[in-house]
This record gives structure tokens, C-alpha cells and sequence, in this order.
């Protein structure tokens, strides 16, 4: 059980293990086990008084993360937790710190607690650019997705078959100081070396076929990895490989690939409670769809054409 507690000014509270724990000086969220036939909200209520003196209030749930260490497994149910009686203090002895999500260093965290991290981080909305659009529609390209980012978007993905590598590289550099200034991240799918040429801001979705061929993460901590997948072996491997969030699909029917058999929302949802990432629905996904891949424990969707229409 872990409890995100975050102040009116949008930082969330770490604490950090202390000397003679197991991960001792690793900071996390703060928390602890749940009782046997204890509701997880009324664990939250309990772990949170017990260490740090607050009564929390207003709680719903961000991700559950099912982690395995020295061969005992364990499963993270981490809340949000926006409203609470009483000032945070150490009663546990622990160092505490308020930070800012996006100022967070992942390194610092307990490993179990960085799929949180990320929960907490990215935004519920993943578009992805048509896949039909070509070399000559630069122009328009850029001013589609500059457009996405003044509108609030902070994650894209620039998925673009037709078009020449060099000239997606490009795309993403002209559009990399505008995606900074907004906190926003845009990935390159399968482009590792195009990712590190480009450094912060810019990450990588990797195929499925790549999560096979690796032995571990391509990139660094500060750029995004996420990965393409699509039954629960995949997702496994995405979380070895530590990539900060998975696609799943497809979920509904789509156009594009009419004889892929669609997963269901019931099978997302199993999925997802397997998964240790923070993951979205794709494939047959618009904004509507949001409410429900969140109630199922997604992070939320991700889609191609419904997201560039001027309604979503």
C-alpha cells in the first residue's frame, strides 16, 4: 500500500528508507502492508496515520503494482491522496521531502515505486500520427502536432512508415524545444538511435519484436521508453526491460487491422492487473474511452485518427 500525497501546488511527499531496512537510503512513497481481510482504502487511512500523523480524506486509486524482490512477491496498491487533517511528520524515524513529480530523478526510487512515478507523470491521453501521412505532408505534420501541444497534450508519438528516418528525426528536432517548454515528450516508434541522438525529451516505442532482441533498457532514465504490446508475455518483458509504459491492443476493432482479433475490455483488464507499468488501451480507442480504460486500471488510451479530429 502506498499513499501519493500530493500539496496544493502539485508536489507529491517521499520518504526514505531508513539505515538496517531492506533498500535502505532508496526514497518511496510512503506506506505500508495491508492486513489480512483489510480494505484497501481503510489500509491507506491506517498506514498513513501511523507514519506520518495525517488523517487522509479525498483518495482514489492511481496503480497497482505487482513486484517481486529477493524472490518475495508483493503488490503495490498505490492512491492518490489530494485531501488530509494534520501536517505530515516523520513518526517512524524517516527523512520526508516534498518534490515536484516532473523533478523527481526515478534513480532515487525504490524500483517498485517507479512504475508510480510514471502513473503518476503521464498523461491519460496517448496520440499517435497517422500512419498514412507523407513526406510531403511536413509542414502540415508539424503544425498538427504543435497544435496537440498548445492544446495540452504531453505525450505523442511520431509513427510515420512512409516517411524517410532522417526526416522523422527532423521532425522531432524542430518540435523538441516547443514539447520542453510544456513538459511534453515525443517519442520516435522503434527509433532508438534517432532517441539518443536527440537526448532529453525525445524517447522511444519499441515493437514487440525489439522487447525480444534486448537484454535491457536502451535508453536513460530521463527519456521515455515505452513499449508495443500485445498479450501478457509481452508485458512481462516490457517490465524486465524497465520501459516506463506499454501499449496494449488491440482492444476494440480497427481499420487499419481488420483481421487482428480484438482482446475485449475484459481482457484488458486482466492484462493490466498483471502488468507492473502503467499502461494504455490502443487499437479502436478515442477520448471517450478514457473513464472506462481508467476504471479497468489503465493509464488510459492511445489512438491514431479519432485523436486528430477537431471534436477530441
Amino acid at each position: 500500500m502506498a499513499g501519493v500525497m500530493v500539496d496544493a501546488v502539485g508536489r507529491v511527499l517521499l520518504a526514505q528508507r531508513p539505515p538496517g531496512k531492506h533498500l535502505a537510503g532508496l526514497w518511496e512513497f510512503p506506506g505500508g502492508k495491508i492486513e489480512p481481510s483489510e480494505p484497501p482504502a481503510s489500509a491507506l487511512i491506517r498506514e498513513l496515520c501511523e507514519e506520518l500523523g495525517v488523517l487522509a480524506e479525498v483518495a482514489e486509486p492511481l496503480i497497482r503494482v505487482p513486484w517481486q524482490y529477493d524472490g518475495r512477491r508483493l503488490l503495490l496498491d498505490a492512491w492518490m491522496v489530494r485531501g488530509w487533517e494534520g501536517e505530515p511528520v516523520s513518526l517512524e524515524g524517516q527523512a520526508l521531502q516534498w518534490c515536484l513529480p516532473s523533478a523527481i530523478d526515478p534513480a532515487i526510487l525504490a524500483p517498485a515505486d517507479r512504475p508510480i512515478l510514471q502513473a503518476l507523470r503521464l498523461p491519460v491521453r496517448y496520440p499517435i500520427t497517422p500512419v498514412d501521412l507523407p513526406p510531403e505532408a511536413f509542414e502540415a505534420c508539424a503544425c498538427m502536432l504543435r497544435e496537440a501541444l498548445v492544446r495540452g497534450e504531453r505525450l505523442l508519438q511520431l509513427r510515420l512508415p512512409l516517411w524517410p528516418l532522417r526526416l522523422v528525426q527532423k521532425l522531432a528536432a524542430e518540435l523538441l524545444p516547443f514539447a520542453r517548454q510544456r513538459e511534453a515528450a515525443i517519442l520516435l516508434n522503434d527509433d532508438i538511435e534517432g532517441a539518443r541522438e536527440l537526448g532529453h525529451g525525445i524517447g522511444v516505442q519499441l515493437k514487440a519484436s525489439q522487447l525480444t532482441a534486448m537484454e535491457e533498457r536502451p535508453l536513460p532514465l530521463d527519456q521515455l521508453v515505452g513499449a508495443s504490446c500485445h498479450d501478457a508475455a509481452e508485458l512481462a518483458r516490457a517490465s524486465i526491460l524497465r520501459a516506463d509504459f506499454a501499449t496494449l491492443s488491440p482492444i476494440a476493432a480497427t481499420a487499419t487491422h481488420p483481421d487482428a482479433v480484438p482482446l475485449g475490455w475484459a481482457t484488458f483488464q486482466h492484462l493490466v492487473e498483471t502488468a507492473a507499468l502503467p499502461v494504455y488501451a490502443l487499437g479502436g480507442m478515442g477520448a471517450i474511452d478514457v473513464t472506462r480504460a481508467r476504471s479497468m486500471g489503465g493509464q488510459g488510451v492511445a489512438g491514431i485518427r479519432s485523436f486528430w479530429l477537431p471534436e477530441t
